[in-house]
């Protein structure tokens, strides 16, 4: 590990003491060259018989170079730069730097060459001078193998590519040639001149996690981090799990127990917008690699198998999250903290009783800490940003029990769809019915019957009463023309709903939930391929879902099945009707004034065989009507704007309703 220094490390002093110190001596050849007449530095592109013989007798070249620097003023440079050649390597950063990244020499010394000219821009003169090339005033691998002593050799810098720690220069001419300049990554030079470790291009992306204060925390996913740690190589394991069921903590608990620290990065946040994401995980490889710590990267779902193959190559060990298992490393799943779990960690952190919601709602440990930290605000759960999908639309529930008109059966129906909602985690757990659900612990029901019968309202009932969000599901958004893409959009929203602890609502869900067709062409085969996925995933489901329509006989028979419960709406009863029409046409305004003139309500109810939402809009109607004329709501507005609402569903009368009342 690089040590901190709040002044220029010693290691960029070596550097750059090697880099002067070799380039005197260098040019000190150069000069003997020229004055004995073997070149041509006065007469530009002139080349003179001096110099073509020189370089013609190529066996003499290297052994009259080594003569001149082993005798005289040269020898004094010689002895002086293969000294403080001999300090760098001694150097522990740089001897980090070479062991870690596996640099050859060749490599070694093009890298000091390359850091020496960033941490002085000056010497790109001397560089120049030094290639007797006026543009050329960067490193080249020519350059740093003539300023180590060595013959230039055909050079290929893997290493320096591979870790990102150097890379030709762009406007050059493609290829590792001897003469191609490179340049370092900023990074390189940043570090060695601070001596520590700093990259800029991730630095807001990355943080490290010390081991001390994760030591002190309870370990809540053991069998995971067992699993973990008996594995010889970290790469083969992804942490599956919901966001904030603690996969970073469990992976800074792996790293502690092995003396690490952790460096966790946000991964969507390092590669947004790059067309891969093998660069952006090679830099924090990089840091993990040099420092010495675990790397772990957050919500690594989207990135390729392919990028994944890439970095594995450098052989740093990492872990990473993921919502769901890509099929390729060892999933290690990170159950739903338990009753028990839940409240230890309570007592843990706080020492105020537990409240009743964390046994009633399966909270992440994330919104549990939340929790503590915030007393004062409702424990409810609050995952992810998922909910704000284009596929969903948030509900309002203004209604309660009180305003369901609903036959006795129906309401007891929903009032025990209720408490199998309230008392799922105590029944699964603490009374061990679990195992006959052993694919998944949500419930999910049916509501079924004509449109305007209640349906959606008595979802907003239910969520309301639960207290917690109504998603509903955009359909349009769902149900894709390409070939594919429902099935991973589907995935999206039932994650929105998990994650989220929201009550999922599907509406005409007929559309999704339909029955298997006969297999006549490729969309079909998909179409099937769907429903056969929205099985699988409402087995697995673990959240609360209501699936409404009016077509019921067109749903595939094994979606009933899978389904706790099935209720069936119907058009309401004259008893019901009398219900809605007076919750409907109120006597009075906020300010006292009195609405209503007189009312048949006899007639409403057993003459006008209307849904509650026909009755809601024919009230509505009326009103508007009253008010226009300025008088008070009366039949006659009643009678006209039902006649309005029943000619919108394609209901006429022979008698029109002003002579039916009469």
């Amino acid at each position: 590990m690089i040590a901190a220094s709040a002044t220029v490390s010693p290691t960029a002093r070596r550097i750059l003491a090697v880099t002067r110190l070799r380039a005197r001596r260098l040019a000190s050849w150069m000069e003997h060259v020229w004055h004995s007449g073997q070149a041509s530095p006065d007469q530009g592109p002139t080349i003179g018989p001096g110099e073509v013989s020189r370089l013609l007798a190529a066996d003499n070249i290297h052994a009259a170079e080594t003569a001149f620097l082993a005798s005289g003023e040269a020898a004094t440079l010689t002895e002086a730069a293969d000294a403080a050649a001999a300090e760098l390597a001694s150097d522990p950063a740089w001897g980090a730097i070479r062991g870690v990244f596996t640099l050859s020499a060749a490599e070694a010394d093009l890298l000091a060459l390359m850091i020496a000219t960033e941490l002085d821009p000056g010497l790109g003169r001397v560089l120049a001078y030094l290639h007797d090339d006026g543009r050329l005033n960067q490193p080249t691998p020519w350059l740093a193998a003539r300023l180590a002593g060595r013959e230039p050799a055909p050079f290929a810098g893997a290493a320096l590519l591979s870790w990102q720690l150097a890379a030709p220069i762009e406007t050059a001419a493609p290829g590792q040639r001897l003469m191609t300049p490179w340049q370092a990554d900023p990074a390189v030079a940043l570090s060695l001149f601070g001596g520590a470790w700093l990259d800029p291009a991730i630095a807001d992306n990355v943080t490290p996690v010390a081991p001390e204060p994760i030591a002190a925390l309870p370990c809540l996913h053991e069998r995971a981090r067992a699993a973990l740690l008996a594995l010889a190589d970290l790469r083969e394991a992804e942490l599956v799990g919901t966001p904030g069921i603690g996969r970073q903590t469990l992976a800074a608990q792996v790293a502690a127990a092995t003396g690490r620290h952790l460096l966790a990065a946000d991964l969507p946040a390092l590669i947004a917008g790059a067309p891969s994401a093998a660069p952006a995980i090679t830099r924090v490889l990089r840091q993990a690699a040099i420092t010495g710590t675990l790397a772990y990267f957050r919500d690594a779902d989207a990135v390729s198998a392919a990028d994944w193959a890439r970095v594995r190559r450098l052989g740093v060990p990492y872990l990473r999250g993921v919502r769901h298992p890509t099929g390729e490393p060892l999933p290690v799943t990170l159950a739903p903290l338990t009753i028990a779990a839940r409240l230890a960690l309570w007592r843990h952190a706080s020492a105020a009783p537990p409240p009743d919601a964390l046994i009633a709602q399966r909270l992440t440990p994330a919104e549990i800490m939340r929790a503590v930290a915030a007393p004062d605000v409702p424990l409810a759960p609050a995952r992810g940003r998922r909910p704000d999908s284009a596929l969903l639309t948030r509900l309002p529930c203004p209604y309660d029990w009180d305003d369901l008109v609903l036959p006795a059966e129906l309401m007891s129906q929903l009032r025990a769809f209720e408490t199998q909602v309230r008392l799922r985690w105590t029944v699964y757990e603490e009374w061990g019915f679990g195992r006959l659900a052993h694919l998944g612990h949500g419930i999910a029901a049916l509501f079924g019957g004509p449109s305007g019968t209640g349906k959606t309202m008595a979802a907003q009932v239910m969520a309301r009463a639960l207290g917690i969000e109504l998603l509903r599901v955009d359909l349009a958004g769902v149900v894709n023309k390409y070939i594919g893409e429902t099935e991973k959009k589907l995935r999206e929203v039932f994650d929105a709903c998990e994650d989220s602890g929201a009550l999922l609502f599907f509406d005409e869900a007929d559309a999704l939930f339909g029955m298997r067709t006969q297999v006549k062409d490729a969309h079909d085969r998909f179409a099937n391929i769907e429903i056969d996925y929205l099985l699988q995933r409402i087995e697995r489901f673990d959240g609360v879902a209501i699936l409404a329509t009016n077509r019921r006989q067109d749903l595939d028979p094994a979606f009933v099945r899978r389904l706790r419960f099935v209720v069936e709406f119907e058009t309401p009863r004259p008893d019901e009707r009398m219900a809605l029409w007076r919750k409907a046409l109120t006597p009075t305004a906020p300010n006292g004034e009195t609405l209503l003139d007189e009312i048949d309500w006899g007639y409403l109810a057993h003459g006008l065989n209307m849904t509650g939402a026909e009755i809601k809009g024919t009230a509505l109607a009326a009103a508007f009507m009253a008010r226009a004329e300025g008088t008070r709501i009366g039949m006659r507005h009643l009678l006209a704007a039902a006649q309005r609402e029943m000619v919108k569903q394609g209901v006429r009368f022979r008698v029109p309703l002003q002579e039916a009342s009469g």
